[in-house]
């Protein structure tokens, strides 16, 4: 059985929110946790947190022992943009894009 968590709508890029999840996914929950926690970028912090809640699902919700749990899916998908407008010389403007981020964490128990 699968327990997910979602976090929505999070200020921060989702191509760099990948390169944190690459690192995590297919590994077992505590384990991914503590590798979180001294992962010095941005959105280890966010999905550290997600993860976390995940974990807090399955045992509480299902039951679940938090030690024979992995993360057998994590997803970072892109959200809404923020548009932001910079003035510049002579009247004109530069857009300042501010990306969103939606991050899905799915754990299992391991058999």
């Amino acid at each position: 059985m699968a327990v997910v968590a979602k976090l929505r709508y999070q200020r921060l890029s989702p191509q760099k929110a990948r390169l944190v999840a690459d690192r995590v996914r297919g590994k077992d929950a505590l384990p991914a946790l503590a590798m979180l926690k001294f992962t010095n970028k941005k959105a280890a912090v966010y999905i550290e947190k997600t993860l976390k809640s995940a974990i807090a699902n399955a045992e509480h919700n299902f039951g679940m022992d938090p030690d024979k749990l992995y993360v057998s899916r994590i997803l970072i998908d892109k959200g809404p943009v923020l548009k932001r407008v910079n003035p510049r010389a002579m009247g004109r403007a530069d857009i300042i894009r501010k990306p969103t981020a939606h991050i899905t964490v799915e754990v299992r128990e391991r058999n």
